[in-house]
Formats: C-alpha cells, sequence, structure tokens
C-alpha cells in the first residue's frame, strides 16, 4: 500500500512565507522538516513548536477536528501525557489550500517497531481512561473507526485475500470472530482512533527503562467503540506490558475480543506499507495477536 503522494509539496520556503504572513513573530525561528507522513508534513520550529501542515485534501478536515477539538482533550489527558494540542492557527494563503497548525513539539521517540513495557502500558492505561469519556453529539464523524466491526468486513477480509499479509488466514479467522459478536453498544466515547506504536512516543525514565513521553497524531479522532484504542495492546505492547494494561483497563470480554479485531484492522493495513518500519512493526503485532 503505497504512501499517497502529496498534492502540494510542503517544504521550508513555504512553511516560512507563511509564518510571515499569519505569525510573523514566529517566522525567523530555525525551520527544518522532520517527517512526512500519510497525511501531514511537520516542520520542527525552533526548540519548542512545530508546523503541522496537510500534504493532500483528504487530511484538510482532519486538521480541522485537531483545531476544533485537541485542545479541550488535552486539558483532559494533561495529568498523564501531553498531546500536540495547537498553539496557533494558520489559514489558506499564499497558494497553500487548507487550515494548519503550530503545535508543541513534543519529546520523546515513537515505539516504532520495539515494544513497550510495563510503565508505558501502565500510563496508556490512564490515558485511556481519561479520553474515554462520553463525546458531545458533533464530535467528529469517522467511518473507518470506532464503528461496528462488521462495516468493516468487507475492507478487511478483502486485504486479508491478498497475498503480503503474513499469516492472513489465521487473522481472517480472528476478524471474522471479533466482527460477529453484538456491536458496542454503549455511549460513544471519545476515540484516538489510531494508537499505534508510531504515534506512541516514548524516552528514558529517570529511573531506567522507558516512559510514555506522548500521544501523537489525533486526525482519526473520533467518537464511539472504545474498543479501537484497546488494540495498542497488541499493536504496540509487549506481553507482560499487555497484561499489565489489561490489569489497568476496565473492559469486558466482548470488548476485549473487539479490540482484537481492530488489532487485525490495523496490522493488516501497516503490513501492505511500502515503508519497511511499518512492516516490520505489523509482523510483530500480528503475532502478538495470534500467539499471545
Amino acid at each position: 500500500m503505497a504512501t499517497p503522494v502529496a498534492e502540494v509539496d510542503v517544504d521550508v520556503p513555504l512553511v516560512r512565507a507563511l509564518l510571515r504572513d499569519q505569525h510573523p513573530d514566529l517566522a525567523e525561528l530555525p525551520l527544518e522538516v522532520a517527517a512526512a507522513g500519510w497525511d501531514n508534513v511537520i516542520v520542527r520550529l525552533g526548540d519548542l513548536l512545530a508546523v503541522r501542515l496537510p500534504r493532500r485534501e483528504a487530511a484538510a478536515t482532519l486538521i480541522e477536528h485537531e483545531q476544533r477539538w485537541l485542545p479541550e482533550i488535552a486539558q483532559r489527558v494533561a495529568a498523564i501525557v501531553p498531546v500536540p494540542d495547537p498553539v496557533r492557527i494558520g489559514r489558506p494563503a499564499l497558494g497553500y489550500p487548507w487550515s494548519w497548525s503550530v503545535v508543541r513539539w513534543l519529546p520523546g521517540t515513537p515505539v516504532g517497531v520495539g515494544t513497550g513495557g510495563v510503565h508505558v502500558a501502565e500510563a496508556l492505561a490512564a490515558f485511556v481512561g481519561l479520553l474515554h469519556v462520553p463525546a458531545p453529539e458533533d464530535a467528529p464523524v469517522n467511518p473507518v473507526r470506532a464503528v461496528p466491526l462488521a462495516t468493516r468486513s468487507d475492507a478487511v477480509v478483502t486485504r486479508l485475500d491478498a497475498e503480503e499479509v503474513p499469516r492472513a488466514r489465521e487473522l481472517a479467522a480472528v476478524w471474522r470472530a471479533a466482527a460477529a459478536l453484538p456491536a458496542y453498544a454503549g455511549p460513544p466515547v471519545w476515540v484516538h482512533g489510531d494508537l499505534h506504536p508510531f504515534n506512541v512516543l516514548v524516552e528514558e525514565a529517570p529511573s531506567g527503562g522507558t516512559r510514555l513521553a506522548a500521544v501523537v497524531d489525533f486526525g482519526d479522532l473520533t467518537a464511539g467503540d472504545p474498543a479501537v484504542d484497546l488494540a495498542t495492546a497488541w499493536l504496540t505492547l509487549d506481553r507482560e506490558a499487555r497484561r499489565a494494561f489489561r490489569a489497568h483497563v476496565a473492559a469486558d470480554d466482548d470488548t476485549w475480543e473487539r479490540a482484537r479485531g481492530w488489532a487485525v484492522s490495523i496490522a493488516s493495513a501497516l503490513s501492505l506499507s511500502d515503508d519497511r518500519t511499518f512492516r516490520a512493526a505489523a509482523r510483530r503485532a500480528i503475532d502478538a495477536v495470534l500467539d499471545g
């Protein structure tokens, strides 16, 4: 699954021009492209800030969702972990067609192809505990996250039919069992929606080991079934940490099985990436789903 082609080339001269036009007090700080992902480009701005800009139209609305809702969510989870809430808002200008944000530069490195340990698991459990509260009626709608699993079956089963997905037949059995469970019937709660190991940042703890440093990329933010975020147990954590996470999250057996289904969905999508680190993380998560 190839990374989508950028519809607008985002580079340092463009970002500096946008800052000079709208936030001139920030415009002379050093700029460096830090990441170019599926949807957005992140440009580091000085030591403390970053600029987050959509690289394709499909991400433009997602940035606006973050601008509307992340300040509130940042306050809700602040006791546990920082998130990249906007500190300045940018608007279309100078030929750049979408809204953009200046956010805090957060510490840490992505879990990525590694795994989070027990301390990370306990902090993630506390994070979702604070996040997973009933959302307002005008929360963003996301048709591919936190929805009933059965509505995603055609897409997931088609993906698993591809030879490139490791252990696809085994994953399909797990998916079908999870999708056959009763759908979530509780109030729609806030969910991150994409809590995989490249959106979970960790740093070295003073006492040794690693600790949760930040949770980033709330582009899939929506309201619905909390199980989608609990999939991080398989996507991000090692076996011992997974046990700790489950011990600290109040969820029934059906919710955990739906979460396992979401892990199948997200890991199988990552496994088709053209980025080898995504594929490596996907393989580790697939083995975690199937081998415990």
